[in-house]
């Protein structure tokens, strides 16, 4: 499993992203849209053909262990180790910028960042090791890697992606940038699309107004409630998001002001399962 429980991860990156968004300059051509999906359809045979989340639908995170989704589900978000729910819009997620604690010997050394004294970069939250995708060749040797889970969600019958960790560059003690975020999120994307998978941009709201550059056709924003994003993701992506939200407060927020556009749930921060102690789902 790719994360038992995720949470933004707030940096104090203001400065950057704005340098970052003032020095990119937007792509043309958006993907194709077909509106809602259910999950286990054939994937189309060209790339921007693929179907997009319902908007303002019930919603599940269930990335931290699959579970029968409640009545009026139709939206699931579910590790890639795991099976998409049936007669739903599944949504595939993959840890795509740094590498699991369990698995990073499994990653060549020379993919690993490493800061100036060669030290490996550790997002600290996670005890994970950031992927260095700050060359074209060493961002095309990693998404060889990844697109590899992305075949395996396709094959599962995924309706969608969500590459996880797109700020990771904000955590890269300045080895990084948005450009090579966005550079390397392309790859994946251009990727998904071929096989019929829509893409999610991971929180990263800095840069939800390129998504024309990235290739990115809807989010899934963790606690954008608590933090008074939902509205940006909202307008980037024509209300096509997924907000999963931690607490009372970022729940009521979320509901207020977006309730009857976005599909937005609150659960526990450990994404846990029903029966487990700490599991809530509202």
């Amino acid at each position: 499993m790719d994360r038992t429980g995720m949470t933004v991860k707030r940096v104090a990156v203001a400065l950057v992203a704005v340098v970052a968004l003032a020095a990119c300059t937007s792509g043309s051509g958006e993907n194709g849209e077909t509106g809602g999906a259910t999950g286990g359809s054939a994937a189309p045979s060209k790339p921007g053909a693929v179907q997009l989340p319902p908007r303002n639908a019930g919603f599940d995170y269930q990335i931290g262990g699959a579970y029968t989704p409640p009545a009026g589900v139709r939206i699931v978000a579910r590790d890639r180790a795991a099976e998409p729910a049936p007669g739903l819009y599944n949504i595939c997620y993959v840890n795509a910028f740094q590498a699991q604690p369990d698995a990073r010997d499994d990653w060549p050394a020379d993919l690993l960042l490493r800061d100036k004294k060669g030290e490996v970069v550790v997002d600290a939250d996670w005890d994970e090791a950031l992927l260095d995708i700050g060359t074209p060749a060493k961002r095309g040797r990693i998404a060889d890697r990844v697109n590899q889970w992305v075949d395996d969600c396709a094959a599962k019958g995924y309706d969608a992606v969500e590459p996880d960790n797109y700020d990771s560059y904000t955590r890269s003690r300045g080895q990084l940038t948005a450009d090579d975020a966005m550079s390397f999120i392309k790859l994946l994307s251009a990727h998904a699309h071929a096989r019929g998978l829509a893409v999610a941009q991971k929180n990263t709201v800095e840069l939800a107004g390129l998504k024309s550059r990235t290739g990115l056709d809807f989010a899934v924003a963790e606690e954008c409630g608590a933090y008074d994003e939902c509205g940006a993701y909202a307008k980037a992506f024509d209300d096509r998001v997924v907000v999963i939200e931690y607490t009372d407060r970022g729940v009521e927020k979320a509901r207020s002001g977006f309730g009857e556009r976005l599909s937005i749930v609150r659960r526990d921060v450990e994404v846990s399962t029903p029966g487990d102690a700490g599991y809530v789902r509202e």
